[in-house]
């Protein structure tokens, strides 16, 4: 199994457009588009509302690079690259326990 996880920081006013676009991508990635793609879970600092997290669940590494190399992954980062306030810090991670 392997997991990647996201920070994603935005400009301030800039949250609900990244928001939006992270939701889109999130639901294309549990659709049946990405049957690799086991888990996405995306989440937003309640006290900084500009940071963002996603815990991304892969099949394996195959599954992985085609949710990165899709449409709906491209999309996003079209719409958020411009909002950023800095690069995404990105982990990838062999996933060793989960509940």
């Amino acid at each position: 199994m392997i997991a990647l996880t996201a920070i994603i920081t935005v400009q301030p006013g800039h949250e609900e457009t990244v928001k939006d676009a992270l939701m889109t991508v999130a639901r294309h990635a549990a659709s049946e588009a990405e049957p690799g793609t086991l888990g996405y879970h995306v989440g937003q600092d309640p006290d900084n509302p500009t940071v963002f997290t996603t815990y991304e669940r892969f099949r394996d590494r195959a599954a992985m690079e085609a949710h990165n190399g899709s449409d709906s992954t491209a999309a996003f980062f079209a719409i958020a690259k411009p909002l950023l306030a800095a690069d995404p810090i990105i982990q990838v991670s062999s996933e060793l326990f989960a509940v």
